[in-house]
């Protein structure tokens, strides 16, 4: 005899359920932004070949970028929690699809550099609405850790990272380095027509959404307080230093201004009062300060001191994603973030402690088990930290602390740029190398050391119904 389940049965179910029409548009949003982030890398040597520019002047737009994304993921998550994530996704596709037109016809490195600042703040929509809509899942469904959800979010990130150079040299060999902006003009339509046709009208956040005023003025001192940090780190000259008085008289400001608003940009009270959301900033900023020394550093060392090709050195990078993606897929379902957060930064201190040790005679092979190594904390560490500000951040905020969490990491690249830039000015040697990863092994050390101190770690996550 064939049972069938009742059309209530079913209704039921699916209320349990998190809403799957959802994925797609989530996934492809938070993508825009590691995307171009790692497809222009491949791309910097024919700009600069095209428009007879420096090294250090195609440097700006990854420069942009950055600064366009650390400032606009915040901003963006804010107005994400004050007016709901559907129309600051569409709107950030069509900025998307701007930059890559404008991308497309650039005459000169200018409008090239302007357009990244656009494809910044457009991609910046993408990460805060997906975490604002797996909460607001999670609210709708009553599971409280929709941790395979989560594990998706990071995990395409991580895959799309790896796919995006081979993606741009790919692109460039067909149609030229303008296919590495153009591709986003077809990637901004897909986004259009997915959040047009699934992402909803309202949510079930809706009761808590804050509809206060937004805080323009602390939006700008904050922008211009990060703005002046990020010049002076990336140019790095001591006349500048004007740029950190700018930056520090900003930043009493807008602490001042935040404090008696009635509707903070950033909330300083709420972060005051959690400060394992503030450590879980600091966690994130100090891992990718390591990462992005790895990346940057030794990927120039291989170049210049050990005279592998361009493609030979990008190879060696692929270890490092591919253990990534294979850990967080694994232990994505994990509840214990205070677990992956002691495991991932004790190995990520063991892999810059072996970097001081590498030299000219060191095997390839021993080599690429250092990349190899360093997947196994970019797998746990940033999927731990993404899930302790999903839990740790309340309802209310969640898209503005997510948008925080992209922030922290990306002042954790520019930290790093500045370092590599720093030792390795006069070539990538050995010693410059090692003076590198002395930096990184304090920075690893300092971010194992919070994930001890915060035992509220232990607690976050934990499910309190079977999840998603």
């Amino acid at each position: 005899m064939i049972r069938t389940s009742s059309p209530a049965s079913t209704e039921a179910a699916q209320s349990t359920r998190f809403d799957r029409r959802l994925i797609a548009p989530m996934v492809l949003g938070s993508m825009l932004n590691p995307i171009n982030s790692s497809i222009i890398t491949v791309s910097l040597i024919p700009i600069g070949r095209a428009f007879d520019a420096s090294p250090a002047r195609t440097a700006w737009l990854v420069s942009a970028l950055y600064v366009a994304t650390a400032i606009g993921q915040p901003v963006v998550g804010r107005l994400v929690d004050v007016l709901g994530p559907r129309r600051l996704y569409l709107a950030g596709a069509v900025l998307v699809g701007v930059a890559g037109i404008i991308g497309l016809v650039a005459q000169d490195l200018g409008t090239l550099v302007a357009a990244r600042v656009v494809l910044g703040v457009g991609t910046c929509a993408g990460y805060p609405s997906a975490m604002y809509l797996i909460r607001a899942e999670g609210r709708r469904t009553g599971q409280e850790s929709p941790s395979g959800v989560l594990t998706v979010l990071a995990v395409s990130a991580q895959t799309i990272a790896v796919v995006g150079p081979t993606l741009g040299g790919l692109l460039i060999g067909v149609a030229g380095w303008r296919a590495t902006f153009a591709v986003n003009i077809p990637i901004a339509i897909a986004c259009l027509w997915l959040g047009a046709r699934r992402l909803p009208e309202h949510d079930a956040l809706e009761e808590t959404r804050e509809r206060g005023r937004f805080d323009l003025l602390g939006t700008l001192l904050f922008g211009v307080a990060l703005v002046a940090t990020m010049l002076f780190l990336m140019e790095r000259r001591v006349d500048l230093w004007p740029l950190l008085v700018v930056a520090a008289g900003c930043l009493a400001l807008f602490a001042y201004v935040e404090l008696r608003h009635a509707d903070p940009f950033v909330d300083l009270r709420l972060l005051r009062a959690t400060p394992p959301l503030v450590a879980t900033y600091a966690r994130n900023m100090l891992s990718a300060t390591v990462t992005y020394s790895f990346i940057y550093g030794f990927t120039q060392w291989l170049q210049e001191s050990r005279d592998l090709s361009p493609a030979a050195a990008g190879l060696m990078s692929v270890p490092m994603f591919a253990t990534a993606i294979a850990v967080s897929a694994l232990t994505g379902r994990n509840p214990r973030i205070r677990a992956k957060l002691l495991v991932g930064s004790a190995v990520q201190l063991g892999v810059c402690a072996g970097l001081l040790l590498v030299g000219g005679a060191t095997p390839l092979w021993a080599l690429a088990l250092l990349t190899l190594a360093l997947g196994v904390p970019q797998g746990l560490v940033s999927l731990a930290n993404q899930n302790a500000v999903y839990h740790q951040a309340p309802a209310a905020r969640i898209a503005s602390s997510a948008g925080l969490l992209r922030t922290s990491m990306y002042v954790g690249a520019v930290l790093a740029a500045a370092a590599t830039g720093t030792f390795l000015h006069a070539g990538a040697t050995t010693s410059g190398l090692h003076g590198l990863a002395g930096c990184a092994v304090v920075a690893a050390a300092l971010a194992l050391v919070l994930a001890l101190a915060d035992r509220s770690l232990g607690r976050v996550g934990t499910p309190t119904r079977q999840e998603s």
